[in-house]
């Protein structure tokens, strides 16, 4: 049959070869050549107290450069790791990719510390500067949080040792799940599933279907949890530490940074969703006896309400995708449309993947990557068009400086979800019979209860997990009976089963990246709502109000970004109480059209 896109992505227009690529070797023994001159000359001039602000600013210019190369490296690391998990050579690689993205933060370091070294009058000398003006918010951002830091040699020290220590245990947990296999009987076949073919298998739409992977894919956690729990506990362990030497006692003070945001915007969005849970209950409740089922098991949140549900071609998601952007905004869908046809989307359902859902951003090419298994469902597609919202993101904000694109992960789901609702309304308001509407309604709602649900316990998992773990190792039996108190509080105990390995089952608890990688999807979901219900009211006017936000979130904190572009204030329940209500029109439509079922 012929397609018109492939589900198959080109990386070898970024480096040809794959992990044989020798333009890629090249690029790094470039980057490593650049990354040392750059270190030596830094520290010649601390040696001799060079001060002079001209000279520091193009520093500063040259750092971002050098950034934008490292960043390209670690990308395309990420895509080849993705693709094949067990690619020794990319392993290999990604190995040296983390030495030079640690050689790069020692540079930045250096550049912090003379921010710090500058008394008022140098300070005011060198941000007046054009070069500096352009990324003003980002280098007072740096120097105030340099404040708050170690010394500039503690902190290389720390940089050093995090690859072979922080960085190696999460690529520990990389390397255990991309060699476990979840085995299942299937039409009267044993087949040995990687955890992303399993994991998709449990929104099947057969029950049997849904709990017998569940079972074996709990099975196949609980297999390793020996060693996942030590993977967990060491990367626990190695944050506690370096935020005691740096005196931060909250865990939460790293991430509110990261994400730019307050602890009160935290805290009254979480209470604000707290409150409004009772609804949520109710749609599951009716969704449970729309299933003929007592109360819904976790394999249950995201099944299919109908046996009939059809699968949809990628070609086909791809079409749909393309048509809905392009009722938002004409320059989204044309950006959408190249990245199908330049072949920026690897989406292949095949043994070998890593599991999950991932864009990634090649700043030096101007170009993204996508990563993710289709198989048909209606949340393949919603994660498809969530992943161009983040390449849509980037894109609009390629010609700004690189600081001024760092932009942190809590908006970053903004620009993605507000992607995936474009579509997922557009496809509501186009169903042709009720039974489809009913359907397309409670895929849309189970994001909801994603959001508020289970990012709210995993959320309440880390928080009582770093808790314990201050007092030492938390044995696996442990880590298992926090997750469960934690789903089930974050359920409102509506749920007959949980899953307590979900602490080892999820990447996320194991990034090194960023740490408390949970909350910013709830923001963003919320936050997203919010500017689409402005958009909405506006129409095709909003389009460019939407970019100027996005171009701003690499610059501004969220509540500084929502009162220049919203006007609203996001540390009072309004702003979120707004948003909620406009998620709980669709479950409101929802229990009238199932009222009689």
């Amino acid at each position: 049959m012929t397609t018109m896109y492939s589900d198959v992505w080109d990386l070898d227009s970024i480096f040809s070869g794959g992990s044989d690529s020798q333009e890629f070797k090249s690029h790094l023994n470039d980057l490593e050549t650049a990354l040392t001159a750059f270190q030596t000359e830094l520290d010649d001039m601390k040696t001799a107290s060079n001060t002079d602000t001209t000279l520091w600013a193009g520093y500063t210019e040259r750092a971002q450069l050098i950034g934008k190369k490292v960043r390209e490296a670690s990308a395309f690391i990420s895509c080849l790791t993705a693709q094949d998990v067990m690619d020794e050579k990319a392993k290999l690689l990604g190995g040296k990719v983390k030495q030079l993205s640690s050689k790069y933060a020692s540079v930045m370091t250096s550049i912090d510390e003379q921010f710090l070294a500058f008394d008022e009058t140098q300070w005011e000398a060198f941000v007046l500067q054009e070069k500096i003006q352009a990324i003003l918010f980002n280098v007072n951002e740096r120097r105030e949080q340099a404040k708050e830091k170690l010394s500039a040699d503690k902190e290389k020290l720390i940089q050093r040792l995090s690859v072979d220590g922080y960085h190696a245990w999460g690529d520990m947990y990389n390397l255990i799940v991309g060699r476990m296999k979840v085995t299942i009987e299937e039409n009267g076949e044993t087949k040995h599933l990687s955890v992303g073919q399993a994991a998709n298998k449990m929104s099947d739409k057969k029950r049997e279907t849904r709990k017998h992977v569940f079972d074996r894919f709990e099975q196949a956690w609980e297999k390793e949890a020996d060693l996942f729990s030590n993977t967990l506990n060491h990367l626990g362990g190695y944050r506690l530490e370096m935020y005691a030497a740096r005196g931060w006692e909250d865990v939460l003070k790293e991430p509110l940074q990261i994400n730019r945001m307050k602890q009160e915007t935290l805290y009254v969005m979480w209470e604000t969703i707290t409150k409004n849970k009772g609804d949520f209950v109710r749609y599951m409740e009716r969704k449970a006896k729309l299933l003929n089922i007592d109360k819904l098991a976790m394999y249950d949140v995201t099944a299919p309400l109908s046996e009939n549900v059809t699968n949809i071609s990628f070609d086909e998601a791809a079409t749909l995708i393309i048509e809905q952007f392009h009722s938002f905004s004409p320059r989204m869908a044309d950006f959408a449309k190249h990245a199908f046809e330049n072949r920026w989307i690897e989406a292949e359902s095949r043994e070998g993947k890593r599991p999950g859902g991932f864009c990634t951003n090649f700043p030096e090419s101007g170009e993204s990557r996508i990563f993710m298994t289709f198989d048909g469902s209606a949340s393949n597609v919603a994660t498809l068009a969530h992943e161009l919202g983040h390449a849509y993101h980037q894109h609009v904000m390629n010609d700004l400086p690189q600081l001024s694109q760092r932009y942190a992960m809590n908006v970053a789901e903004t620009a993605s979800t507000f992607a995936e609702t474009i579509v997922a309304d557009a496809t509501i308001q186009q169903a042709r019979t009720n039974e489809e509407k009913i359907q397309l309604l409670d895929n849309k709602l189970n994001r909801s209860i994603a959001f508020f649900m289970n990012i709210h316990a995993r959320f309440l998992f880390e928080l009582r997990f770093y808790e314990e773990r201050k007092s030492g190792p938390v044995s696996k039996a442990r880590l298992n009976e926090i997750m469960k108190d934690a789903q089930e509080e974050a359920y409102c105990d509506s749920l007959s089963k949980y899953s307590p390995h979900f602490w080892a089952s999820k990447l996320h608890f194991h990034i090194t990246g960023v740490p408390f990688y949970n909350f910013p999807y709830t923001f963003g979901y919320l936050f997203s709502a919010g500017i689409y219900a402005r958009a909405q009211k506006e129409g095709k006017a909003f389009e460019n109000n939407y970019v100027d936000l996005l171009r701003d979130t690499g610059r501004l904190n969220v509540e500084e970004l929502a009162k220049k572009h919203l006007n609203v204030d996001l540390t009072k329940p309004d702003f979120w109480q707004e948003a909620i209500d406009t998620i709980k029109q669709d479950m409101t439509a929802f229990m009238t059209l199932t009222e009689n079922k």
